[in-house]
């Protein structure tokens, strides 16, 4: 085995058990210790600058085998990679599909970051992401929820699997047929989830993407007595996924993603800052004042002012609600001003 290949094994392992611990310290009891593969399972080989020669339709890695057989993969000529800044390399194994793969990270040039005075905020849901740009208009993406589809076939192979004896044919039959299944349904969500983010990067003229800091392990736990919003949460927890989607595809044109403290964006009226419960099941926002909102409309809302108030002007905020009102009708609370801004800022830009 190349040498660099087991410091990166032992780099990796360090990472799962600081990962672990910061966990544990958090408070997270869910959180395991990194586990033990056994010697059917195939460890991946990660190999960094070293250890890897590219030519024209070819890969190969340092690989010390005692009958010097050469490890290599053929790759499509239109991969060009003589020229890239290649920072890592690593060969996996699809246990599911029984097939090896090569993973190839390396540099690119991105465009430098321009603030052109325009943002849009994003409300991220389990069922549909609701955007507001400055002008007060509103954007919606439904989830297409796949997990609903899947959910019931999953359930139905894992029946028949608990059915049969541990370690025998059937059983691993069902095993294996119970992974592919699980495996439909992460491929048809990252699907959506890349085309979604993609679309809202390349498409929106705003150079700030705002959204919530979402905890989807909070979410659950604080939610445990909510029939189905738990596996919902697990199924498309994924929700932290996409915004990493974001990210990149962001900076890969010039733009930022910035993190937003989301709390109470639901329970506060975006127009007087009144605060009320909204169990789940409460899908418009009705306030004394005269606010009707859908809800996830005003958490979008109260996100982007949360974002204007802490990082950048009243005068901004202030221009942005009047854009919203005077589609509605309602005046705005002046004293939502100086309520914003005092709140302690909590924002991550990425």
């Amino acid at each position: 085995m190349y040498l660099k290949v087991l410091q990166m094994i032992l780099k990796k392992l360090d990472a799962d058990y600081k990962s672990f611990f910061s966990l544990w310290k958090k408070g997270d009891n869910k959180a395991k210790l990194p586990g033990f593969k056994g010697s059917k399972y195939f460890t991946n080989l990660c190999y960094n600058q070293s250890g890897v020669k590219i030519k024209k339709g070819e890969i190969k890695f340092s690989y010390n085998h005692p009958d010097k057989a050469e490890l290599s993969f053929d790759i499509s000529t239109k991969f060009y990679l003589e020229d890239k800044n290649i920072r890592q390399i690593e060969i996996f194994r699809d246990e599911v599909k029984e097939e090896y793969y090569i993973s190839i990270s390396y540099e690119v040039d991105t465009p430098k970051y321009k603030d052109n005075g325009k943002y849009q905020a994003f409300d991220l849901g389990v069922n549909k992401h609701i955007g507001v740009n400055m002008s007060g208009k509103f954007v919606g993406f439904k989830n297409p929820r796949p997990d609903k589809y899947w959910q019931s076939k999953i359930e139905e192979v894992q029946s028949k699997k608990d059915r049969c004896k541990k370690g025998s044919n059937r059983w691993k039959w069902y095993n294996k047929k119970l992974q592919q299944v699980k495996r439909k349904l992460a491929n048809q969500m990252k699907d959506w989830q890349h085309k979604l983010s993609k679309k809202i990067v390349e498409n929106t003229k705003a150079n700030i993407i705002v959204v919530g800091d979402l905890d989807t392990k909070d979410m659950a736990q604080n939610n445990k007595n909510v029939e189905g919003l738990n596996r919902s949460l697990q199924n498309t927890g994924t929700i932290g996924r996409f915004v990493r989607f974001l990210i990149y595809k962001a900076e890969l044109v010039g733009k930022k993603v910035i993190e937003i403290n989301e709390a109470n964006t639901t329970k506060k009226c975006c127009v007087c800052g009144k605060k009320q419960d909204m169990p789940l099941h409460k899908r418009t926002y009705k306030c004394d004042c005269g606010n009707e909102i859908d809800r996830d409309k005003n958490s979008a809302i109260n996100i982007m002012n949360r974002f204007l108030s802490q990082e950048r002007s009243v005068n901004e905020q202030s221009s942005f609600m009047e854009d919203f009102l005077r589609q509605t009708g309602l005046e705005y609370a002046n004293q939502q001003m100086s309520k914003h801004s005092q709140e302690t800022p909590s924002s991550r830009t990425t």
